[in-house]
């Protein structure tokens, strides 16, 4: 079990600065993702050639997760956040993209682009929730979220298959792993974290069924280098009655 490092890091721009890169995997067996009902809407299921699956749970052919977000926690930047729009499209009755980090500085553009109502129904908890009606054709629901909040999924209330989720954070230093459970942060200052890593499914299991699972690394970040932070996620365990 890792041992857990307290500690809160203040960042500003640094010369010495290093990288951290990794692979996230999964311990467990692999499975194909389930396919997506969307019967409800017809214009839903004739906007796709091929059947799209739900994207809660992806793994490629060698067990390694896409869509994890991994971030560096009790970092205080007094840096430059990015300040480009955030984009979350509707397509085909699917949030895309499924995960998304934005800082505390970006405006998000919520867009329809499909020719059927849907709407963003938040449920984040430190910002201010919202549930907005999108009929097609009307303009981007532009919102911003000025404090740092763990991931939160917004859903549609017409179409219950749709989900995507956010997480906001006030500091430059997160990813989310591609296809391959691959993830890189860059121009990370020299020092020691804890890098947090967050699943859709493994990280929000019900703390009474299931016992609790290290979800962090404690690393040490070394100037101009690469340091290696592959991390593996355990097949969730039961607690026993």
């Amino acid at each position: 079990m890792f041992k857990v490092l307290m500690l809160i890091t203040t960042i500003s721009f640094n010369l010495f600065a290093g990288t951290i890169e990794g692979t996230v995997s999964y311990a467990g067996k692999n499975r194909a993702a389930k396919s997506l009902k969307m019967d409800s809407d017809p214009i839903c299921g004739s906007s796709h050639k091929i059947a799209p699956v739900k994207e809660d749970f992806i793994l490629n052919e060698e067990n390694k997760f896409k869509n994890v977000i991994v971030w560096l926690k009790d970092v205080k930047f007094d840096g430059e956040l990015n300040k480009n729009t955030g984009i979350i499209d509707q397509v085909g009755c699917i949030y895309t993209p499924h995960v998304n980090v934005f800082t505390t500085s970006q405006e998000v553009s919520i867009k329809n682009s499909d020719k059927t109502l849907h709407n963003v129904n938040s449920q984040s908890q430190v910002n201010p929730s919202f549930n907005s009606a999108q009929p097609a054709g009307v303009p981007d629901i532009k919102k911003t979220f000025s404090k740092a909040e763990e991931p939160f999924y917004v859903k549609c209330d017409v179409h219950p298959w749709m989900k995507a989720w956010i997480m906001v954070a006030d500091h430059p230093y997160f990813a989310v792993t591609d296809e391959n459970g691959n993830f890189k942060i860059e121009n990370v200052p020299a020092g020691e974290y804890e890098i947090v890593f967050w699943q859709e499914k493994l990280s929000n299991l019900p703390k009474k069924k299931y016992v609790a699972a290290n979800n962090s690394l404690n690393i040490e970040v070394s100037e101009d280098g690469a340091t290696v932070a592959d991390f593996e996620f355990q097949k969730p365990v039961k607690k026993k009655k």
